[in-house]
């Protein structure tokens, strides 16, 4: 495989792929790198969930470690930041185990400081890293259609661009490590605004005796048309909560963000209320549900209103 000339490895049909995580966006996603004829060694948590890859030709390893070894460029794509932290900097990592030259990719949405860690601990050892959290859920990691926002060295970012490009549509450099997850962080206060947003407006309308399908197709070609729109509204609709983007990991990334603004000394009231809301979802049980669950503690508080 050659080596462009800052030092890291083109990504071809020869470049061996290491992929981690293997849930609802993460399988669909290593199922394109899959199709574009990469050898692909795959690790989870739970290897049922990485059954499909297998069955198409994905080898399996027992630990991270186990992935960085057999791999010139590894993504991982797992739910929560200590999940980020045993991946990359436990005993058996893929630190323990990587080899100059290699890229890692965490594609997890983790608080930047954890990205800024990560990259301190790679970077002296000519380790590339990339923070490379995504938007688009399920639709979009099936579609390959996501929005990618990337930290960490511009030359490792530009060697891994054919990699991203396999999965999404929309792939924006942010800046040093780190900042592909504060863009993450903007792109779920925007998410959470806009979801209380959509679900008090279908309560109104039922409320107020409005066909839902109607109103929705009046409102969703204005100002008010939006991804949750067209992609969530119809699911709630049909009461179909099953989890493009559980809540539980909502309720985390919410916190991160509420975390990173205290640090910055901002204050996000809007935010703090939609994390209270998710975790109504949490209470009511609903955790493991998607994002769009947010109207059923709504409709709790309507009901215990009434």
């Amino acid at each position: 495989m050659n080596a462009p000339s800052a030092g890291w490895p083109d990504i071809d049909s020869t470049t061996r792929i290491g992929w981690i995580g293997a849930g609802v966006m993460g399988r669909s996603m290593c199922g394109h790198v899959l199709a574009r004829g990469h050898r692909v060694t795959v690790f989870s948590r739970t290897r049922d969930k990485a059954a499909p890859l297998l069955d198409r030709g994905a080898r399996w390893a027992d630990r991270p470690a186990d992935v960085a070894r057999t791999s010139d460029v590894v993504v991982s794509m797992v739910g929560f930041p200590d999940d980020v932290r045993a991946v990359y900097l436990g005993d058996e990592g893929l630190l323990s185990a990587a080899r100059t030259g290699m890229i890692l990719i965490d594609m997890t949405t983790a608080p930047p400081s954890l990205a800024i860690e990560i990259d301190a601990a790679a970077a002296p050892r000519g380790i590339g890293t990339l923070d490379a959290p995504v938007s688009g859920g399920d639709v979009g990691a099936r579609n390959a259609t996501l929005s990618i926002m990337v930290g960490g060295d511009r030359a490792v970012f530009d060697a891994a661009r054919p990699l991203f490009e396999c999965l999404g549509k929309t792939i924006v450099y942010q800046g040093p490590a780190g900042a592909g997850q504060h863009a993450k962080m903007c792109n779920q206060i925007v998410i959470a605004g806009t979801m209380i947003g959509v679900c008090e407006s279908l309560l109104y309308a039922a409320r107020a005796g409005l066909d839902l399908e109607t109103m929705l197709a009046a409102i969703r070609g204005g100002a008010a048309g939006c991804w949750t729109l067209d992609n969530l509204a119809p699911r709630i609709l049909k009461r179909n909560f099953d989890p493009g983007f559980f809540v539980d990991h909502f309720v985390k990334d919410m916190g991160i963000a509420l975390d990173e603004a205290e640090r910055m000394k901002l204050s996000l009231p809007g935010l703090a209320l939609a994390r209270e809301l998710y975790r109504s979802v949490q209470a009511l049980g609903h955790g493991r549900c998607g994002t769009h669950a947010l109207i059923l503690a709504l409709e709790h508080m309507a009901a215990l209103a009434d």
